[in-house]
């Protein structure tokens, strides 16, 4: 099962690094991943680029906002799965998306979500919140309910 997970990101130099890392140290290899920049100005672009070898497919052109860049990125994933991990986010674990390709072919799921941890900007190893995942209710998406985007996995089809 190939998993395309998305970053999108704009003058995020300072985060950036920790997003990729995450994304490239995975355990699962069967990874496309996807950067979707805004038309950085503040180092973003290098940093990328220090990565080439690592990112699969990378766009930097102006955009309408978080949305539009993320359609973008969509747009040019062809894995099974599709995983959404923004620039100032990161894996807490290099097994997060075996785990996930685990269950989605356990269960025959056609997509996952799991808790999140909300951490200090400054210090990372301290959690402020946590996002409790829940069991999922038929209806949900269509009462404006929706998990967080780094946690949320689903079967491009769809």
């Amino acid at each position: 099962m190939k998993v395309s997970i998305i970053t999108i990101t704009y003058n995020s130099a300072i985060t950036l690094r920790d997003t990729i890392e995450s994304v490239v140290n995975q355990s699962y290899k069967n990874i496309e991943y996807i950067i979707v920049d805004g038309k950085s100005t503040d180092g973003t672009l290098d940093i990328i680029h220090s990565y080439k070898d690592k990112v699969s497919k990378f766009v930097s052109e102006k955009d309408h906002g978080l949305y539009d860049a993320l359609n973008k990125g969509i747009a040019l994933a062809t894995g099974d799965v599709v995983g959404i991990l923004h620039s100032d986010d990161f894996y807490t674990d290099q097994l997060v998306i075996e785990k996930l390709v685990g269950q989605m072919i356990k269960y025959q799921a056609d997509a996952v979500y799991a808790d999140l941890y909300y951490v200090d900007k400054n210090n990372t190893d301290k959690i402020f919140r946590k996002w409790k995942s829940g069991e999922y209710k038929i209806g949900q998406f269509l009462k404006g309910w929706m998990p967080p985007h780094p946690t949320f996995f689903v079967k491009r089809e769809y």
